[in-house]
């Protein structure tokens, strides 16, 4: 019998989980295959670590990891990926705004071939108008840079079967942009159209900080274009300081006319220094990925591993 494996991260869900449970256990009740639920709860405050100790107690498909602290959406994912043993894999968010009842849809596609099935969210119902805009214009931007194209709208509610998994494993990275990972992995890919619906209860977690930290980490991680932008502003501006030089030669020797050049001393002073620190911050922010990443640490840490009729890990 085929098996198929659930990841799905938490943060602060209490009011979610027990529904999201009621759901995907209904829909995946006609078919023909085993199934595990493997919950990664990213360092939830609220009662979200109790609900799940009560889910494991309760039914054995259900496992769950808690970390020993927030390590954010990418990394939960990654988690539950490293640890999922199902023939196909598919993870999702636990807040219901990827609907369970898409699944029977995934697994047809699947069944027909294609490794990787990808759901693109084309809008959703309760987004406002600034989020709908940045994230579509972050889109044209990242695949105007990057060598590997970001399906837009690409969401990490996706299939992917057991090989892309194992595939997936070898990357190990510390700011990851799965979204981008999955893509630059190959295999056999379809995608799936999707209207996400609001979420069934509380309020998002993504704050516009973590918004910004992501889309960092995708336009970094996939994409040197920013290092050239800084080489190429580097030297429009130097071509800019040495034809200003020649200006003032000109002035100082050919007119013989020279005034004491506050202004344009000032403004080009600011311009040039505000250009040279905007190249240091973007070298900086690369040579900050290097140095996490030999540093080696665990990519997450887990508190402890919930699983039923077995001794906690």
């Amino acid at each position: 019998m085929k098996k198929v494996s659930f990841v799905v991260p938490v943060f602060n869900e209490q009011e979610n989980i027990g529904e999201f449970y009621r759901r995907i256990t209904k829909v995946m009740a006609p078919f023909p295959y085993d199934y595990e639920l493997l919950f990664i709860d990213d360092g939830s405050s609220d009662r979200s670590p109790i609900l799940l100790q009560e889910l494991v107690d309760k039914d054995s498909h259900v496992q769950a990891y808690l970390f020993a602290r927030n390590f954010g959406h990418q990394l939960a994912l990654t988690c539950g990926l490293d640890h999922a043993s199902g023939d196909a894999v598919i993870s999702m968010d636990g807040d219901l705004q990827h609907p369970p009842e898409m699944i029977p849809q995934l697994l047809k596609l699947w069944e027909e071939g294609w490794e990787i099935v990808q759901t693109v969210r084309l809008t959703t119902e309760d987004a406002s108008f600034f989020k709908r805009f940045t994230s579509k214009m972050y889109y044209k931007l990242i695949n105007t840079m990057s060598e590997v194209r970001i399906t837009p709208g690409g969401s990490d509610f996706r299939l992917m079967d057991k090989k892309a998994v194992q595939a997936f494993r070898l990357y190990r990275e510390r700011a990851r942009f799965i979204r981008g990972m999955v893509n630059n992995l190959g295999f056999k890919v379809t995608t799936i159209d999707f209207v996400a619906p609001p979420r069934f209860a509380g309020h998002s977690k993504f704050n516009l900080r973590k918004m910004l930290r992501f889309a960092l980490d995708g336009i970094t991680g996939f994409s040197r274009v920013p290092l050239r932008w800084a080489l190429y502003a580097g030297l429009t501006f130097g071509l800019g300081s040495l034809l200003l030089l020649l200006h003032v030669l000109y002035v100082k020797y050919i007119i013989q006319d020279a005034v004491p050049g506050w202004t344009t001393l000032a403004a080009a002073e600011f311009f040039l220094g505000g250009t040279e620190l905007l190249g240091i911050g973007i070298v900086g922010e690369y040579v900050g990925r290097i140095f996490d990443e030999v540093k080696q640490r665990p990519l997450y840490i887990v508190r402890e591993h919930l699983v039923k009729n077995k001794d906690k890990e």
